[in-house]
């Protein structure tokens, strides 16, 4: 499933090959799509790249090949666009008393939390809003309010502990306190996990891995959308 500013791309650069026989450059695709700067040119097409719809072409400037396009009735930017964990209905995540329990008898029943897709952690992708599934989760590894679980992928944050292929658990919230690691949503594309800082009027992400850099945001192009909290490895 393509986000809808991967999709706005790879229209442009098919068109673009059909029409001048060579693809547009970064900066005819930043204006196209009305992106503030270059870098979030190659995010999309690095994304694209991944999923299959593009080739580069290694040793040639400007050297890009459409392989495929969206399937007929795909939704680009439609439900599944960015991420939305304000999608959760009902109680699915919520941490609920017993009370049918004496006062002597601690009784902790497990948590139906429900898993909303993946989040990156190194190179930014969407992350799905549909629920795939749920996990059952002890009580006392939950807050107070919603939660939400997601699957990590890649490294970046593997000095805190949080490594590829974990399921992290999200305390859903719209914001955060300086040291926080948060699911943010950048530019309402990008979600990515990372740590959470104020430096002035601006925002950073901070990887826990010194082979990725900090971004440095200002607020308007940063959402949050819940805190970590918690963490299920398989072995």
């Amino acid at each position: 499933m393509l986000t809808r500013k991967q999709y706005e791309l790879l229209r442009f650069i098919n068109e673009r090959l059909k029409e001048a026989g060579v693809p547009p450059s970064f900066d005819e695709m930043k204006d196209a799509l009305d992106l503030r700067s270059k870098s979030g040119i190659h995010r999309l097409i690095t994304a694209l790249e991944e999923r299959g719809f593009i080739r580069r072409l290694a040793n040639r400037a400007r050297a890009i090949e459409v392989i495929k396009l969206p399937e007929l009735g795909a939704n680009p930017g439609g439900a599944r666009r960015g991420f939305t964990p304000s999608v959760i209905e009902g109680n699915l995540g919520k941490v609920r008393a017993n009370t049918s329990a004496g006062p002597d008898e601690d009784v902790s029943y497990p948590v139906s939390v429900p898993v909303m897709g993946r989040i990156a952690a190194g190179t930014p992708i969407e992350a799905l809003q549909t629920r795939s599934h749920t996990i059952s989760v002890p009580p006392d590894m939950l807050g107070s309010g919603e939660h939400y679980a997601l699957e990590v992928r890649g490294d970046s944050m593997m000095e805190a502990g949080i490594l590829d292929g974990d399921t992290v658990l999200i305390q859903r919230n719209e914001s955060a306190d300086t040291g926080d690691i948060v699911v943010a949503l950048i530019d309402e594309e990008e979600a990515t996990l990372k740590r959470f800082r104020r430096r002035g009027a601006s925002i950073a992400l901070e990887p826990a891995n010194a082979a990725y850099e900090v971004r440095i945001l200002p607020p308007n192009r940063v959402r949050i959308q819940g805190k970590l909290i918690g963490l299920v490895r398989k072995y």
